[in-house]
């Protein structure tokens, strides 16, 4: 079968390098760069949602003939895994299963206030200032400390490929917008569900996966200690084999 892996707000498909040779060793893999996430991008439309974002995933799920698949999204990505899986309701594409990393239920208040830095870092303070801080809401201190030369250089690649502005704006608005509507929990009811969360995650409250096993009581919860809102970078091992073991389980089931 296939895993389908969506990344959180950068959007590309690259921040899953650290799962991608674990996987293949079960599945078939596939990875994509979210639209608008590039420098060279068009620019999104004022009103884009969430909506958009799963609709440019079943586009790529019927250009490549991939009609059943294992889904993993990380935060955002979760929620284009909930999209999608309402959007394949009326098709031929059947989701086997869903992993959320590091999602939520409502936006907590904490992960509202970090959202608003961000987008007063890039409005006012510019590129520079933006990717510089996203390490601190990515992973914990100790890690930024034992790495902060590899994360230098990840970041001055990330300001010589920025998207433009407006592109990361309207991202953050859809993101921050999105509700689990009514429609998206019943397509979601009777998909096997995995949540994985962060107990030291500072930019997402590990309570609202804890919330989301609440809404979904047929899904399985795994808390981790530590890793922070990256632990699949952090704590890398761990993660592959959480993911892993979930997927083979499901696989057995079929």
């Amino acid at each position: 079968e296939y895993v389908v892996l969506s990344s959180g707000l950068g959007g590309h498909g690259q921040f899953w390098q650290p799962q991608i040779q674990v996987l293949q060793s079960k599945f078939h893999v596939l990875i994509y760069d979210q639209e608008g996430c590039c420098a060279d991008a068009a620019l999104l439309k004022p009103d884009y949602c969430m909506r958009d974002l799963g609709q440019q995933l079943l586009l790529i799920l019927k250009q490549h003939h991939i009609q059943r698949f294992h889904f993993i999204g990380h935060a955002l990505g979760g929620f284009i895994g909930a999209e999608l899986a309402y959007l394949c309701q009326l098709t031929a594409y059947r989701m086997l299963s869903i992993t959320i990393l590091n999602g939520w239920d409502t936006l907590d208040a904490h992960t509202y206030k970090c959202f608003e830095t961000r987008i007063n870092l890039l409005k006012w303070a510019g590129t520079e200032a933006y990717v510089k801080a996203q390490a601190l809401f990515l992973y914990p201190p100790a890690w930024i400390s034992a790495n902060i030369e590899s994360i230098q250089k990840q970041e001055q690649l990330q300001i010589q490929n920025f998207p433009p502005h407006e592109n990361v704006l309207r991202r953050l608005s859809a993101l921050m917008a999105f509700q689990l509507s009514e429609e998206i929990r019943v397509a979601l009811q009777n998909i096997p569900m995995h949540l994985i969360a962060n107990q030291d995650d500072f930019l997402v409250p590990y309570q609202r996966s804890q919330k989301l096993k609440q809404l979904f009581p047929h899904a399985q919860l795994t808390l981790l200690r530590q890793g922070a809102h990256a632990a699949t970078v952090t704590e890398t091992a761990r993660m592959n084999n959480e993911i892993l073991g979930f997927l083979i389980a499901q696989e057995s089931l079929v």
